[in-house]
C-alpha cells in the first residue's frame, strides 16, 4: 500500500533541509522525497513507511515536526501492472512438472568385524 505523508518541518537553511531531505530518505520504504519550502512541509511518499517513526526520527534530528495528512495513493500506474499480470480468460498457464529425489541420510548401519 503506497502511502503519502505530509510532515510540517521548520527549515530555517539549507542545512536544515539536507538533513530532513537525509532523514527521511533513509527511512525503510522511501520512494519519494519533496519538499515545499513556503509552506515548510515535506512529502513523503512510499510503500510500508511508518508515518510516526519517520516524525520521531525527525523531532531527534530537527527539534521539531509534526504529522500534517496521511493518506494512500493510488495511481494508473498501478492497476495497469495489475492487470497485465494476470492471464486473459481461457488461456491456460503451463507449470512444468516436478521431479525430486529420495535420498536416504543416514544409510543403514554396517555390521562390527570384531564381534
Amino acid at each position: 500500500m503506497k502511502q503519502k505523508i505530509v510532515v510540517s518541518v521548520p527549515m530555517h537553511c539549507d542545512k536544515c533541509r539536507t538533513k530532513a531531505l537525509k532523514i527521511a530518505a533513509a527511512a525503510h520504504g522511501v520512494n519519494k522525497v519533496s519538499i515545499e519550502v513556503d509552506k515548510g512541509h515535506m512529502e513523503v511518499i512510499g510503500d510500508g513507511v511508518d508515518s510516526v517513526c519517520l516524525t520521531s526520527l525527525l523531532r531527534k534530528k530537527l527539534g521539531f515536526a509534526t504529522i500534517v495528512k496521511v493518506e494512500e495513493v493510488k495511481g494508473a500506474k498501478d492497476d495497469k501492472k495489475e492487470e497485465k499480470a494476470t492471464p486473459p480468460p481461457g488461456c491456460v498457464q503451463y507449470c512444468p512438472p516436478m521431479y525430486y529425489e529420495l535420498v536416504d541420510e543416514y544409510p543403514e548401519p554396517v555390521q562390527c568385524s570384531i564381534m
